[in-house]
């Protein structure tokens, strides 16, 4: 865990937390004059999990916690209008230290003395603005290439397979040779596609216009020693963005034309019924798949291939862009009883439980440092870690924009839909970054 934690020291340490300002509307203490918390949940995933551990806690403390989750893709926009109201969030979260989020910074509390920050393995973790901490991490999470190890498996025993293991597929080439073939057998396997669908629906499009894009914004700042937030891109791995795009779209479960509408439920129903054997998502999903009917052997996760960088001693794709903050227009009451909430959540062990177990959060605090989580996903993470292979950073918490990630995302759909040019994708992806930098900076 310890290595997983300090692989993204490097895209955070040197970052600012830039966010700026708008005055906000207080809340009211509880009745029973201990405070109130109410946190606005960023995952959905984890939605029945938090209001599961807030009864708890209002059970043992009798503090008030009220938990609401906004929908995927609108957490911003639910929280600007929940923040104007007289009972705002007590405790809400931004995704990383490069936000166009400028409103916020008049909410953000010092949280510098609380003990959710003095627990962090590592406090450079942390992001601050002005030398103050106004936000912790609770949450380390991994992405790759999700796979159905059953049909894999039944894939490399057929005479036409072009590997006999999953441990062969270390490389772009390999990936798109074994995809190409399941696609081309498909019937014979029984499945509708190699990929599922790459779905452009607010809830899924986040996967291609923000964690598939990461892949070339990481190896154009490896390769060009960059540290912090540039103001300009050059693009050098976008055909290499677009080899790993065109794979999902040629080798899928479903028509480039049909994908503006396709969602994220669509995704993951169509890897839980066996349609597809591979499904680019995070050690979040296992919430969603296990309930599916997926048992914790049934998955692996490679990592995300694109044709860059040393293929073979390349890991999954670590970071985080999960951190809580306080908001410092509630009452001194409420903020109080937040940062009790955040402590007793890492440092009781039903607290902890929920985090690692329940939720199968990798987290970097001190208290739960040896803490196994119960996510299959997680382990893999865990032990690809452990493995010597070099982790890719969470490059993406630099982007300048919202904007530049949704024009990207329109001219990735308009590419698919054959409406659009990859020169298109180049234009959003360079020349977008640099007109997104000079509007934020």
């Amino acid at each position: 865990m310890n290595r997983t934690v300090t692989r993204v020291i490097g895209a955070l340490a040197a970052s600012v937390l830039a966010i700026g300002g708008l005055a906000a509307c207080g809340s009211s203490s509880g009745s029973n004059g201990k405070g109130k918390v109410y946190y606005l949940n960023f995952k959905p995933e984890a939605a029945d999990q938090w209001k599961k551990i807030a009864e708890t806690y209002t059970k043992e403390t009798g503090v008030k916690v009220n938990i609401r989750t906004a929908a995927s893709g609108t957490y911003e926009q639910t929280l600007k209008s929940e923040m104007a109201k007289s009972n705002a969030p007590t405790l809400f979260q931004v995704g990383g230290p490069i936000q166009d989020s400028s409103w916020l910074k008049p909410y953000l509390a010092d949280m510098s003395k609380s003990e959710v920050y003095k627990q962090l393995q590592n406090p450079d973790l942390a992001l601050k603005s002005d030398g103050v901490v106004k936000a912790v991490p609770y949450a380390m999470e991994t992405y790759g290439i999700i796979y159905n190890k059953a049909i894999l498996n039944k894939y490399c025993e057929k005479s036409y397979a072009v590997v006999k293991s999953a441990d062969e597929i270390n490389s772009f080439e390999k990936l798109k040779a074994v995809a190409d073939s399941i696609q081309e057998h498909k019937s014979d396997l029984g499945v509708d596609g190699a990929f599922t669908s790459a779905g452009f629906d607010s809830s899924s499009d986040w996967r291609f216009k923000t964690h598939l894009a990461n892949m070339p914004l990481y190896f154009e700042m490896l390769a060009g020693h960059i540290t912090g937030q540039p103001k300009t891109l050059k693009g050098t791995y976008l055909n290499q963005y677009k080899n790993i795009f065109d794979l999902y779209l040629n080798d899928s479960t479903t028509p480039r034309t049909q994908l503006s509408g396709k969602t994220a439920d669509d995704a993951n129903s169509e890897f839980a019924t066996g349609k597809a054997v591979f499904y680019q998502n995070g050690t979040w999903a296992w919430s969603d798949l296990q309930k599916s009917g997926f048992k914790a052997g049934d998955l692996g996760m490679m990592p995300l291939y694109i044709g860059a960088g040393d293929e073979k001693n390349q890991g999954l794709t670590t970071g985080s862009e999960n951190y809580w903050c306080i908001n410092s227009k509630v009452s001194a009451a409420d903020q109080k009883a937040t940062e009790a909430f955040l402590k007793w959540m890492v440092t009781n062990k039903k607290g902890q439980d929920a985090l690692a177990k329940d939720m199968g959060f990798v987290t970097p605090f001190k208290s739960m440092e040896n803490i196994k989580s119960e996510n299959p996903l997680t382990q893999i993470a865990q032990e690809d870690a452990k493995s010597g292979k070099k982790d890719v950073t969470w490059n993406f918490t630099i982007i300048p924009s919202t904007k530049w990630k949704d024009d990207l995302g329109s001219a990735l759909l308009a590419y698919a839909q054959g409406t659009g040019t990859w020169d298109s994708v180049k234009k959003a992806f360079v020349d977008g970054w640099k007109t997104e930098y000079d509007a934020t900076h």
